[in-house]
């Protein structure tokens, strides 16, 4: 199988390795047609295995111990040393060749790592998440935050989030210049439309972190490359990952 990968454009050091997961190719069925990644969504089991194998042998790292329980939390592992940890929704890492992975289908995946690559990390960002400051708990695991390049992975867009103005008055209460990342929706009046990319690139500046690429796609609409569980309901899971080489 030739999968097909998204691939950050950003100005990481070469020996940082860094891509998201499309649904083409891979062996679930239906629903979950494609390379659907994620073991909590009922699709079979060993299906789902065989996925995550053919990812693993693309990749070339082992992913046997990188699968996080996503639980939009704001705790960030750090891997190898916290395996006892059960839930966690970011992971962080300084040891060559061990994965941080997440999970996604409409959350936004961010991925970070300094600019000499000695650290990387992986996040997952649902609404509740990134309101409940997960960025910010990531990027404090760097010494610098001047120093971190942060790449937005594929989430739902600016077009097709729907919030209602609970969701908007949780973030403007944590930052006014929130209100920048939603619109009202042009049909439901008690709905708003929200800019996911535009929250974590305002969450990361108020924490000096301006180096921020990606943040191009959007799962909700492109029904070929991504899973969405907005979109369908039941549906699988993408991955986003990253790690260190040897220098």
């Amino acid at each position: 199988m030739n999968t097909e990968f998204l691939i950050p454009q950003w100005p990481a050091p070469f020996h940082v390795k860094a891509l998201s997961t499309t649904r083409r190719d891979g062996y679930s069925q239906g629903q979950y047609s494609g390379l659907n990644l994620g073991l909590h969504v009922q699709d079979d089991p060993e299906l789902v295995g065989r996925n995550r194998a053919l990812l693993q042998q693309q990749v070339g790292v082992d992913l046997s111990a990188a699968w996080l329980n996503q639980t939009h939390s704001i705790r960030v592992k750090e891997l190898p040393y916290e395996s006892d940890v059960e839930a966690a929704d970011g992971a962080w890492t300084q040891i060559p060749h061990v994965p941080c992975v997440v999970l996604t289908a409409d959350c936004l995946p961010v991925l970070l790592t300094n600019r000499i690559g000695t650290q990387v990390a992986a996040v997952h960002a649902g609404w509740r998440g990134l309101c409940d400051g997960i960025l910010e708990q990531a990027v404090a695991k760097f010494a610098d935050p001047d120093d971190v390049l942060v790449w937005l992975g594929p989430a739902i867009g600016s077009q097709a989030f729907e919030v209602g103005e609970d969701v908007r008055q949780a973030f403007i209460s944590h930052q006014a210049e929130a209100q920048l990342a939603f619109v009202p929706h042009p049909v439901n009046a008690n709905k708003w439309l929200a800019d996911i990319y535009q929250l974590a690139r305002l969450r990361l500046a108020q924490v000096g972190v301006t180096e921020v690429y990606g943040g191009e796609h959007c799962t909700f609409s492109d029904s070929e490359r991504f899973y969405s569980y907005r979109r369908d309901g039941v549906t699988g899971r993408q991955a986003t990952l990253i790690w260190l080489e040897h220098r």
